[in-house]
């Protein structure tokens, strides 16, 4: 509900009718002044969400605890009592990758002084001599068991010359991307253009932009920090777009698996927006809870926030089941059935569009 002043004028600034009371009756403008201070930007983006006579809230106890229901509701017709669908998906999102933005996912690299700070690392424990005597006594060894090869060949000390300093060099997230690195092989764009043009490629459309920014970014001298905080930002910009354009494809399976006379395609996409909106607040509580791990040193109270963090995992996929089998009223074994497919083949094309993301976001880098 609006807080703001109604006008002593009756005369509607929308269309011009009479006002008898706060709201015009022809086009629904509240009556209200027209002004107002710098901070009521901010209060009636709250508002319109939260004060609608609880329409918020309620639209949001039904999403997260009653599968199905907003979906059910709307397509009766009943469209006045909950949040709008697109509405709802655009605020969830936004509220989620803003929380995304205020405490990043990932924080590559460390301070000095937080290293001090730290404790032992693995790689200080592996510069002992005791550790160092272990790995010379296996390299040693004429006939390496299959475990012991592909462990030694994982650390790259199958070398005679290799030393755990050579792991702590290769791990190096300050390094450049140097000669030590290639492509397929090449170390360098003009040794992998001409083995191209002798060989090409079914898949040289796509390969060929990723090796010439590959080649760009060594020229560079790009670190490995600078490639992986570049990579991981750009995928964080390029996800929303990536969740905004999988929406109509995830209704389109659905859309595949149901009857097209008694199922329109907008049917789906409202279905669709609604478990969407419930996989980013499951997604964003799960990545607060996982924050407040890192804060808490108490056993007891991690062990709990982990559990917790367990069910929701499992919640939000019998989420799916459980609003598939309320909106679309199947039997109980067909939806699950349907259910099942439907798991596979989208983790699979979310899975293919992901590795398109995170391309585009290589290929973006500079």
């Amino acid at each position: 509900m609006s807080h703001g002043k109604t006008r002593e004028d009756k005369t509607c600034l929308n269309c011009g009718h009479q006002v008898e009371e706060r709201y015009c009756p022809h086009c629904g403008q509240e009556n209200v002044e027209s002004r107002h201070p710098f901070y009521f930007l901010f209060t009636h983006f709250v508002e319109d969400f939260t004060h609608y006579d609880g329409q918020f809230w309620g639209t949001l106890k039904n999403l997260l605890l009653s599968p199905g229901k907003l979906t059910n509701i709307y397509l009766e017709g009943k469209r006045q009592k909950f949040v709008p669908p697109v509405k709802l998906y655009i605020f969830v999102s936004f509220v989620t990758f803003f929380m995304f933005a205020l405490f990043p996912m990932v924080n590559i690299g460390s301070d000095n002084a937080d290293k001090k700070n730290s404790k032992i690392s693995f790689l200080d424990k592996m510069k002992s001599p005791e550790t160092q005597k272990i790995f010379d006594s296996i390299k040693a060894q004429k006939n390496l068991t299959r475990e012991d090869s592909i462990a030694m060949k994982n650390l790259s000390l199958l070398p005679d010359t290799a030393t755990v300093e050579n792991i702590q060099e290769t791990l190096d997230m300050n390094k450049a991307i140097d000669n030590d690195f290639s492509f397929s092989g090449y170390k360098t764009r003009k040794s992998y253009d001409s083995a191209v043009a002798k060989n090409p490629s079914f898949w040289g459309f796509m390969l060929n932009p990723i090796a010439h920014k590959f080649y760009e970014l060594k020229e560079k001298g790009v670190t490995k920090k600078e490639l992986m905080k570049n990579m991981v930002e750009k995928s964080y910009h390029n996800l929303p777009k990536a969740l905004f354009l999988y929406l109509p494809l995830f209704a389109f399976f659905l859309w595949i698996f149901h009857s097209k006379k008694k199922w329109w395609y907008f049917d789906h996409g409202i279905f669709t927006l609604h478990y969407f909106s419930f996989l980013l607040l499951i997604i964003l509580f799960i990545f607060l809870l996982s924050k407040l791990t890192g804060l808490i040193s108490f056993n007891v109270l991690n062990a709990l926030l982990y559990l917790i963090i367990c069910i929701l995992a499992i919640y939000s996929i019998a989420y799916f089941y459980i609003a598939h089998y309320r909106v679309y009223h199947t039997h109980g074994i067909v939806s699950l059935m349907i259910g099942g497919i439907l798991f596979f083949i989208n983790f699979f094309a979310f899975m293919f569009l992901l590795t398109g993301l995170a391309i585009v976001s290589f290929l973006m880098l500079h």
